[in-house]
């Protein structure tokens, strides 16, 4: 079993940065791939980003490409979401999420097994 708490969430303007950071417990943090996840008022989860279990691979949602970066700290069991160009769009509850699936790169929810239980991050314009 694995726990995960996110933290780093927060109030800022468009154009502001935040990094959040989800802290692991539990079983080896390396033999998961970690991944990033949102939900804004009314909308479905939606992925953001992933980190393989090395850290040698990540992947991102359009959205937040070129403006995010995911990245994890193995010695640390810690995996981070570093978010730059904010924009009002990105408001939402952020969760991180542990998946012990064998495909490279999990996007889909459903591949995860582990959740974390959110950070508000909300941006003002």
């Amino acid at each position: 079993q694995v726990q995960l708490v996110e933290s780093g969430g927060g109030l800022v303007q468009a154009g502001d940065s935040l990094r959040l950071s989800c802290a692991a417990s539990g079983r080896s943090f390396s033999s998961y791939n970690m991944g990033w996840f949102r939900q804004a008022p009314g909308k479905e989860r939606e992925f953001v980003a992933v980190v393989t279990r090395s850290g040698g691979g990540t992947a991102y949602a359009d959205a937040v490409k070129g403006r995010f970066t995911i990245f994890r700290d193995n010695a640390k069991n810690t995996v981070y979401l570093q978010m730059n160009s904010l924009k009002p769009e990105d408001t939402a509850v952020y969760y991180c999420a542990a998946s012990q699936s064998l495909v490279q790169f999990t996007t889909q929810a459903s591949q995860y097994d582990h959740w974390g239980q959110g950070t508000q991050v909300t941006v003002s314009s």
